[in-house]
């Protein structure tokens, strides 16, 4: 059955699937039609974009902003993006249901406030939004109470020189996720030459303020101090993200945290329409992995080949000629893996899927005959009344059959743990187990 939050999710998801029809938003919308050509809007023209993000925000969020003319006017699409990829980011590394309460602080937010008024409108969250110019902080605020949403978001006033994620400044203790689309150059020279590239006015609409757009060292070492304060913080935070505007950028972050041991990233490439092409950065120092399309979202075509992707979390293990009772061989599968010393396992028998979680690969003779040995102890220990405490889970995982008109297949995902070589144990299990059940049907027949 789809929840209230999934089919919410579904319509937020497919909004910009197509380009919007002027013409239909200027029916929807008199304010957008007095700056329209029939069908045509020019995106030269500040007024006529800066409508075009009121008119959509109005339209498909039900939201009210009011921007200076000297300030960002953020494309909504973009925007909207960044944060159908944050949901999918949370969403997949939880064992929760989707649509679970989060906090999230905004690096950066400007004065349209946009990131935090999208994600509270598709979701039950709250934001610490942050900023250093005084001006764009004036707007976020009144932006956010244009909206009712000052219970949610709490707009804070930071200096260059102040920590970036501001934990005991807004006097909370953890976050869900930081997210930041930070300035994309080093230099006013750098601004300029690439808008000259771009045969376009270096300050139109969308480009913003200089603030805005140029910062010292470029994106890289904006996103670079969050990364240094992450070093520190860790766990408070699940996920340290980012949205960058190179992929350069993107390459010489992941490098940096493949240098400071950090095995759970995720890294995609946001595109909207045929031109405009973001990429997105995310890190955790917690356990929970996302899934493989949210954490390896860059194609071939995106530049694939020239970033250090995060490894592969979901596998085929086998493909099979369907069984002649599917219940049957499902059901020995849920038996074989239940049979495991798991610290949980919890079957779907409707959806054919399983998740469960270990404190190691129990599935592994050599630690089967190291557990016998452990347990002999503890028989002993026990007698002596000592306390042992419980092992942290080293793999969480996913166990999927999949049926077809012709065939059965089995896949699993890692869910959880940071010990790739355990994931690659688990497959190989899985695929014993899978023969071994198929062998035993084969003997059933004869």
């Amino acid at each position: 059955m789809t929840t209230d939050q999934e089919s919410k999710d579904r319509h937020f998801k497919d909004l910009y699937a197509s380009p919007p029809d002027f013409k239909v938003l200027g029916r929807l919308d008199p304010d957008l039609a007095a700056v329209l050509n029939g069908r045509e809007l020019d995106f030269d023209d500040p007024a006529s974009v800066m409508q075009l993000t009121k008119t959509l925000l109005k339209l498909d969020f039900d939201l009210s902003i009011e921007l200076p003319d000297d300030r960002l006017c953020p494309p909504v699409a973009n925007r909207h993006n960044y944060i159908l990829w944050l949901k999918s980011l949370l969403d997949t590394s939880s064992y929760e249901k989707p649509g679970r309460k989060a906090v999230g602080i905004d690096i950066g937010t400007g004065a349209s406030c946009i990131y935090p008024l999208l994600g509270c409108t598709q979701r039950p969250w709250s934001f610490v939004a942050t900023d250093i110019d005084s001006k764009s902080l004036e707007y976020a605020r009144e932006n956010v109470k244009r909206n009712e949403l000052t219970h949610r978001i709490n707009v804070l006033a930071r200096t260059q020189d102040d920590l970036m994620i501001p934990l005991q400044d807004a006097k909370i203790q953890s976050a869900d996720f930081t997210m930041t689309n930070p300035p994309f150059y080093a230099s006013k020279d750098e601004l300029l030459e690439s808008a000259a590239q771009k045969s376009r006015k270096p300050f139109t609409a969308c480009t913003g303020s200089e603030t805005e757009m140029v910062t010292a060292g470029g994106e890289v070492a904006f996103v670079g101090r969050i990364l240094d304060e992450s070093l520190e913080l860790r766990e408070r935070v699940q996920w340290y993200t980012c949205m960058v505007g190179f992929l350069s950028s993107a390459t010489k972050l992941v490098e940096r945290l493949k240098k400071e041991g950090i095995d759970n990233y995720a890294v995609t490439a946001l595109v909207q329409g045929s031109k405009t092409r973001r990429w997105a950065v995310g890190w955790s120092f917690q356990a929970m992995r996302p899934e493989q399309s949210v954490a390896r979202g860059v194609t071939s075509k995106a530049g694939a080949a020239k970033i250090d992707l995060p490894p592969a979390t979901e596998q085929q293990v086998l493909k099979i000629t369907l069984p002649e009772k599917i219940g049957e061989f499902a059901d020995e599968l849920r038996r074989h893996i239940g049979g495991l010393e798991l610290a949980s396992w919890e079957w779907d028998q409707e959806r054919l899927e399983g998740i469960g979680r270990a404190e190691a690969n129990v599935w592994n003779r050599a630690w089967r005959r190291k557990r016998k040995r452990e347990m002999e102890v503890e028989e002993q220990e026990s007698k002596e009344e000592v306390k042992k405490e419980p092992s942290a889970i080293a793999f969480g995982f996913q166990v999927r059959v999949r049926v077809t008109k012709n065939n059965l297949s089995v896949g699993c995902r890692w869910m959880e743990g940071h010990d790739a070589v355990i994931f690659e144990s688990f497959q190989g299990y899985i695929k014993a187990t899978v023969n071994s059940i198929r062998g035993t049907a084969k003997e059933k027949k004869k």
